[in-house]
């Protein structure tokens, strides 16, 4: 029977929970919460199926100065974050979530218990980045803490199309990207809006953390990045834990319980696809992108350019699976939503797999990178029974997620699960598959 694993939420496929092939079951981690904090060690051992924010809350509960830096969603599972990589608001500082996996608890596919101890440390390697319900079911996960200032920075800055060149800033921000100092995170969103008039805008919101206060980052930001006209009235100085409120959209006011509650977000549907960057994108090019972003009803559609550099570069691509490190400027994150039924469905999922093919001169080449936790199955998909037909498609996907790193991961597969028990469409392959 095809065993699917599901650990805590935002699974971008759903493969966590369904299948293709039935009978299939579901180990579901939803009851693997507890999260115990250590602040001497600066650690934390964090079960599968916690969230983000229950992390977050329990090491502030414990320290206004410690922090792990992971997602700005505070209701992603953990089990499958870090299982891909995890990349947050601090990464041009920390790195990834799965640079700071100390240790894990797994269990293979002979139904031992596994630590880092008693694993090879090659799994250790896989399973902080290869991707979920591969090569075992991780059920815990130990952290090292990083330290944060007590007063960080945020801000949110928006400009329309309707008060000016919507496209120059953002052209202008490739650029300066590269030279800002590694305490700075910067993530600019380009969406449909809806005005106050009732019009349709193109809104490009620029958004940062800043890990220290705002009279450092003002002249910081006027050398590098003027174009944006950052003002200390755009800034808000809070600790680290409140900015988790801020970039979640809640009300920093609100209290820091919310972090604790584990409700659905509503039912809506999407499509996701995520490139990498190495090199500006020319402004006529993001021009284009404007022109298909009119295509579709206001609120539909959005991309994510999150920046990188910083920590990034100094770590070596096969230090984990997660090989975007050196040379990569800025995420691209692609998203559509939509509420109808499959027609609709058809409109919108075409529409951005056109501006996909429209942007692929201008991203990441041979291969064409991409971010295996916003799992596309547009990139191919593995046989799941293992007919060795599907080599050459896992290899396409496979060298997208993980580079290099791909033939590494799939020596590990074979060595720990060489009957490929534990698989889904975009699971690594052991060579007996082939």
């Amino acid at each position: 029977m095809q065993v699917r694993v599901r650990s805590g939420g935002h699974d971008y496929e759903g493969i966590s929970y369904v299948s293709s092939v039935v009978p299939y079951v579901v180990i579901d981690l939803v009851n693997f919460r507890n999260i115990s904090v250590d602040v001497p060690t600066k650690t934390a051992w964090v079960e599968a199926s916690a969230q983000l924010g229950e992390i977050y809350y329990r090491i502030a509960e414990k320290s206004r100065t410690l922090a792990f830096p992971a997602g700005s969603c505070p209701t992603v599972g953990v089990g499958g974050q870090f299982s891909g990589g995890g990349y947050g608001m601090m990464i041009r500082k920390h790195g990834l979530a799965a640079d700071h996996i100390i240790d894990a608890q797994l269990i293979d596919v002979e139904g031992r218990v596994l630590d880092r101890k008693s694993m090879a440390e090659d799994l250790s390697w896989a399973i902080r980045g290869g991707g979920g319900n591969t090569f075992g079911v991780v059920i815990a996960w130990k952290l090292s803490s990083v330290q944060v200032p007590a007063t960080v920075t945020v801000f949110n800055v928006t400009r329309t199309s309707l008060e000016q060149n919507e496209t120059k800033p953002v052209h202008r921000w490739q650029y300066a990207v590269s030279k800002f100092d590694e305490d700075l995170f910067s993530r600019t969103y380009i969406a449909t809006i809806n005005t106050t008039n009732g019009d349709i805008a193109i809104g490009t919101t620029f958004t940062s953390l800043f890990l220290g206060a705002v009279d450092r980052l003002l002249p910081m930001m006027q050398e590098t990045f003027p174009e944006l006209g950052l003002t200390k009235q755009d800034c808000i100085e809070m600790s680290w834990i409140e900015s988790v409120l801020f970039f979640a959209e809640i009300p920093v006011n609100t209290s820091l319980d919310v972090l604790l509650v584990r409700t659905s977000q509503g039912l809506i549907s999407f499509k996701g696809k995520s490139n990498y960057v190495k090199e500006s994108i020319p402004e006529v090019v993001l021009e284009g992108v404007w022109k298909r972003l009119y295509q579709l009803d206001a609120r539909s559609s959005e991309l994510q350019f999150s920046s990188y550099g910083g920590r990034m570069n100094a770590i070596s691509e096969s230090s984990t699976p997660f090989p975007h490190r050196a040379g990569t400027l800025f995420q691209i994150h692609y998203a559509v939503f939509w509420v109808e039924g499959i027609e609709t469905s058809k409109l919108y999922t075409n529409w951005i797999r056109g501006l996909y093919r429209y942007m692929a001169p201008y991203v990441s080449k041979n291969p064409r990178d991409a971010y295996i936790n916003y799992r596309d199955l547009d990139l191919g998909v593995n046989n799941l029974m293992g007919n060795t037909s599907n080599y050459h498609q896992a290899r396409i996907w496979g060298a997208k997620y993980f580079g290099t790193n791909f033939d590494r991961l799939v020596r590990v597969k074979t060595a720990v699960d060489p009957d490929n028990f534990f698989r889904s469409e975009q699971s690594v392959p052991p060579v007996s598959s082939w």
